[in-house]
C-alpha cells in the first residue's frame, strides 16, 4: 500500500510539479520547498560567525544589541527576491518555517543568540494581517523556535498604528514613518529576558529600531535581532 501511494504521489508530481520558489525548477520528491541547488547556493551571509557584521553596524549608537543577523543577502532580481515574493505575496507560508529552521540551526551555534529566551516577530497592523492572512515574520519565528527550543510571543509587541509602505523611501523618511508605531501590551512579562526580535528583510533597520526602542524601555531586557535577508 505504501509503495502504491508513493507511485501515485510521483505520478501526481509529474503532472503537477511543485516548483522551487527561488529558481522555478521542479522539486524532487525528497526536496522540501527549496531545491537542493538553491538550498546550498543561495547567498548566505554567515553573519552568525561575525559579530561586527554590517547589520550590527547599522544599530551602533542607536540601540544596544547582543547580536544581529540575516540569513541571506538580498539583491534585486535575484533568487532571494523571488523567494521573498512567493513567501509574502503568494501565500507560501511554509517558506518561512523552512528558512527559520536553517537560520535557527546557525543561531544555535552562536552563544549570543542561543541564550535568547523568547522570540518576538515584528507585528503587522490588523488590516495588513487580514489582507495577507498571515504574518510572514511569525512564520520565520516559528521555524527558528523549533531549533532554539524557545517560545514565540506574538501578542505582546503590537502595531496599533497603520503605516504606508517603506519601499522607495529614504532612510530618514523610513525612520519618520515608523515613529511611535509599536507598543508593548504587557511589559512585565518580558522584564529581564533576552528577546530575539525577527523580521523578514532589513534595509535601513528603521522597523527593527522602532520595535527595539519600545522593547528596550523594559527593565533588564536584552535584545538581539534576526532577519531572513539583508538588502543593501
Amino acid at each position: 500500500m505504501k509503495v502504491l501511494r508513493r507511485y501515485l504521489a510521483d505520478f501526481v508530481a509529474l503532472l503537477f510539479p511543485q516548483l522551487c520558489p527561488a529558481c522555478g525548477e521542479p522539486l524532487m520528491a525528497n526536496e522540501d520547498m527549496l531545491c537542493t541547488e538553491c538550498r546550498y547556493s543561495l547567498p548566505q551571509t554567515d553573519f552568525h560567525q561575525h559579530p561586527d557584521n554590517i547589520v550590527a553596524q547599522q544599530f551602533w549608537g542607536k540601540m544596544q544589541l547582543q547580536g544581529a543577523y540575516s540569513l541571506y543577502y538580498f539583491s534585486k532580481g535575484g533568487k532571494v527576491q523571488n523567494l521573498m515574493h512567493h513567501f509574502k505575496y503568494k501565500g507560501m507560508q511554509r517558506i518561512g518555517n523552512v528558512l527559520g529552521n536553517i537560520a535557527g540551526s546557525q543561531l544555535a551555534e552562536n552563544k549570543s543568540f542561543a541564550s535568547a529566551e523568547v522570540i518576538i516577530p515584528v507585528p503587522l497592523h490588523k488590516n495588513r494581517l487580514k489582507e495577507r492572512g498571515y504574518n510572514q515574520s511569525a512564520c520565520f519565528a516559528q521555524g527558528i523556535a523549533e531549533k532554539l527550543n524557545i517560545p514565540v510571543e506574538e501578542n505582546n509587541l503590537i502595531r496599533p498604528k497603520a503605516t504606508e509602505t517603506q519601499t522607495h523611501r529614504s532612510r530618514f523618511a523610513r525612520y519618520e514613518n515608523m515613529k511611535d508605531v509599536f507598543t508593548i501590551a504587557n511589559p512585565e512579562q518580558l522584564a529581564g529576558k533576552h528577546i530575539l526580535l525577527v523580521d523578514d528583510v532589513v534595509t535601513t533597520g528603521s522597523t527593527l529600531e522602532a520595535c527595539g526602542a519600545e522593547l528596550l524601555k523594559i527593565p533588564g531586557l536584552k535584545l538581539s535581532v534576526a532577519t531572513i535577508a539583508y538588502a543593501e
